[in-house]
């Protein structure tokens, strides 16, 4: 589901349709915009009204777990994630998003967080330019290790999985080693300073259950993620990734207000170099020449 966060969407469309094939993507658009089709050509669009932001992200939640539950008719497994975020998996462990599959202990899935990170080193993204052909440093986070893949009659919530109160204590967390969920909204500054308009316009609208402060303050929340990761240490890849994939699986919450299984927001204070594979496998070529 999108709004407006056009440079975001256009990475999602080149990196999900490379993967599972153009036609299978699908675009909710929060208001009319015909942008969005001409950025996705072969996704199907599905236009929502904008009238009303009142429980904004209840609504919005509500709304494409039916959509999603809808589409498990016709399909085995629904991935679902927001236009800045990309599941990558390390090449050396899987070869397709079927291996992934195959390898469930659940109806639904977890990836290990990365927030990717523009950097005064990198060179500006030029209009066409994936990502992570250009970016290469990140910090592992809990916030972003959410659930992403869910079968028919599992519903994501809250950046996990809703279990019911009888099923909360015994469901299962599964993440997968080697499948990260790569949250690319640092990793543009340009891209994010026109989003963060947006985040605000909805973030400080009259209405309750709006999206928190990190809309409503988006430029401070922006601010401070750079000010943080300027002072972080660097840790090789192989240490932070084993550390924070520890650490995130072995207390989830289990959160009993809501009945959802969910990571913890567990912060790392150090950045890593991604591995030369998010390069060579996620990063290559022009979002511009994508399509059939």
């Amino acid at each position: 589901m999108v709004y407006k966060d056009y440079w975001a969407l256009s990475q999602w469309y080149a990196h999900y349709g490379r993967l599972v094939g153009f036609d299978n993507l699908y675009v909710v658009a929060h208001g009319r915009d015909d942008m969005i089709a001409r950025i996705c050509p072969h996704a199907s669009v599905i236009t929502i009204p904008r009238d009303r932001l009142n429980g904004f992200d209840r609504s919005r939640g509500q709304m494409l777990n039916s959509f999603a539950d809808g589409l498990g008719i016709s399909y085995d497994w629904v991935i679902r994630t927001d236009a800045d975020e990309l599941i990558c998996f390390d090449p050396g462990i899987y070869d397709s998003f079927d291996d992934i599959f195959q390898s469930a202990a659940s109806t639904a899935m977890f990836a290990l967080g990365l927030n990717v990170a523009e950097t005064v080193a990198d060179d500006v993204l030029e209009d066409g330019e994936m990502a992570l052909g250009h970016r290469s440093h990140a910090v592992f986070t809990g916030h972003y290790s959410k659930a992403w893949v869910s079968k028919r009659g599992t519903a994501l919530w809250r950046h996990g999985v809703w279990a019911g109160p009888r099923k909360l204590g015994s469901a299962v967390f599964d993440l997968p080693q080697g499948v990260y969920l790569v949250h690319l909204k640092y990793a543009n500054l340009e891209a994010l300073e026109i989003a963060n308009r947006h985040r605000k316009e909805v973030g400080n609208a009259e209405g309750r259950g709006l999206p928190g402060p990190a809309w409503k303050e988006a430029d401070k929340d922006a601010s401070r993620f750079y000010a943080n990761f300027a002072r972080y240490s660097e840790k090789t890849w192989s240490a932070a990734r084993d550390e924070a994939y520890t650490a995130i699986v072995a207390e989830p919450i289990r959160d009993d207000k809501e009945n959802v299984l969910r990571s913890r927001s567990t912060i790392f204070k150090y950045k890593v170099t991604l591995p030369d594979w998010f390069k060579s496998e996620f990063g290559a070529g022009l979002t511009a020449k994508e399509g059939p």
